[in-house]
């Protein structure tokens, strides 16, 4: 995946800073979740895991549901490596039906497949965009005991499948974190676009590029489920860094297909603001934020960052990561910022929420040069939103690798440990985890190990009384 923050500050020196937290993180919760459940601190320690794969706390298990390299069930090839972002949708509460078999979950997950890559997307006629690319999705069906009724892909010919975000209308928008064209490494076609993928029928949706919402880095989206406004992040570690935008459809919230219609692409400016991270105190609040057109969404001779969005600028930030939907809010990450980099200032991470009914961009959270380099909170990469309130985390660094909660309290629990060393005896290394998400019913959690690309369903206790 791109660098992690932790890599970042290693190369410039900086790694043995320690700042102290800022901000309230009850904000990012806003109507999300429980009350009274925030306040706990965990599941108690982490079992050690007998098969050596994933460590729990006692009460918890877990079940392999895929993992890279065997046979898909489909029979189309085998299971893609690089397993990443990934959404849980429900059946049709029908018997059967356009949303799937009554008690299924479905999955959709990505693979950040770029070129070379050990396991590629199988090419299936029909859900391949690009014979050169090797990134896509594949979607499992499971029954009400996590059995794997089905697991086939879902779209192929894609590249760098990192994030996405699932739409009011039950379909995984995926999203390519690339902007190589035509005529590079293998390509036939230009990427860096983010396709709709339906998590029942794939053959429904195809291997359409939206390419109203813009070519660029894509890493998250989040839709507004009122007006059907899509927002989008742009992970970009070089300056200029990359933009918040928000896509206005031609039809809102017309369901599956309809954001093929096309709309406007706007991104965002804070006037005065070309940087976000020189804003370091939570809590500080724009009412004067404004969108602005962008000139050129396909980027057809200069990426759009790069564009000229005329008088008053545009605005920036380093590793806009990720992008999620909470009460009438869209939230939205900066993984970290680094001046060594191009950034004009520092920090480890910031929380900013957008309120469109009152235009009002406001700093939730920012991990600023003195914070705890331990916390989750620190560089977070696919995060979601747990049943008992509060957060779950993917860890993205050095060393050992967990699923972190985060209380609204700002108290870290450690979930899970992956146990795969992907190093040697002597210097084992283990592969982070990535794309947590709940089922429908909250009962259980599903989590990707991105290295070697493995895909785990957990249950247990889920919103029972914790212990420390």
């Amino acid at each position: 995946m791109s660098a992690t923050r932790r890599q970042i500050l290693a190369r410039t020196g900086a790694l043995g800073a320690s700042l102290a937290f800022a901000g309230s993180l009850t904000e990012i919760f806003a109507g999300t979740a429980t009350a009274d459940t925030m306040g706990r601190r965990g599941y108690g320690p982490l079992v050690p895991d007998p098969h050596g794969l994933l460590d729990l706390p006692k009460g918890f298990r877990y079940k392999v549901l895929s993992k890279e390299g065997d046979p898909l069930r489909s029979g189309e090839g085998k299971v893609p490596s690089n397993c990443d972002g990934m959404a849980a949708f429900p059946g049709s509460p029908a018997a059967a039906g356009p949303r799937g078999r009554r008690g299924s979950t479905y999955l959709v997950r990505n693979h950040e497949n770029r070129t070379n890559s050990r396991s590629a997307v199988p090419r299936v006629r029909e859900l391949t965009y690009d014979p050169g690319g090797e990134g896509g999705c594949t979607a499992l069906e499971l029954g009400p005991d996590n059995t794997v009724r089905s697991e086939r892909v879902a779209i192929a010919g894609t590249s760098t499948n990192c994030a996405g975000g699932p739409t009011p209308w039950n379909t995984w928008l995926t999203c390519e974190e690339t902007e190589l064209r035509a005529g590079e490494e293998n390509y036939t076609k230009d990427h860096g676009f983010i396709f709709e993928v339906d998590p029942y029928d794939p053959r429904r949706t195809g291997a359409v590029p939206l390419t109203a919402m813009g070519r660029f880095q894509h890493e998250a989206i989040a839709v507004d489920p009122r007006t059907g406004t899509v927002y989008e992040t742009e992970d970009a570690f070089d300056k200029p860094f990359g933009l918040f935008y928000r896509f206005l459809p031609e039809k809102p919230r017309g369901g599956r297909g309809s954001l093929r219609a096309g709309g406007r692409l706007q991104a965002l400016r804070v006037p005065g603001v070309p940087d976000l991270s020189t804003i370091q105190e939570p809590g500080t609040t724009f009412d004067d934020v404004t969108w602005v057109d962008v000139p050129d969404p396909l980027a057809r001779h200069t990426p759009i960052r790069f564009q000229d969005f005329g008088r008053g600028g545009i605005t920036h930030a380093q590793k806009l990561e990720g992008c999620y939907w909470g009460g009438s809010c869209v939230y939205f990450v900066s993984s970290f910022a680094h001046r060594a980099a191009g950034s004009a200032a520092d920090h480890y991470g910031q929380v900013w929420k957008y309120d469109p009914q009152r235009h009002r961009l406001t700093q939730v959270v920012v991990f600023g040069p003195d914070s705890d380099l331990q916390l989750p909170g620190e560089s977070p990469d696919n995060i979601c939103l747990a049943p008992s309130g509060g957060l779950m985390v993917c860890e993205d660094g050095d060393g050992a690798q967990h699923v972190f909660g985060l209380t609204r309290r700002g108290e870290v629990y450690a979930m899970a440990r992956g146990r795969q060393n992907i190093g040697t005896p002597e210097k084992p290394e283990w592969g982070e985890f990535a794309g947590v998400t709940f089922a429908p019913d909250h009962r259980t959690m599903y989590v990707n190990c991105y290295t070697p690309g493995t895909t785990f369903a957990v249950t247990g206790p889920w919103g029972s009384e914790a212990v420390t």
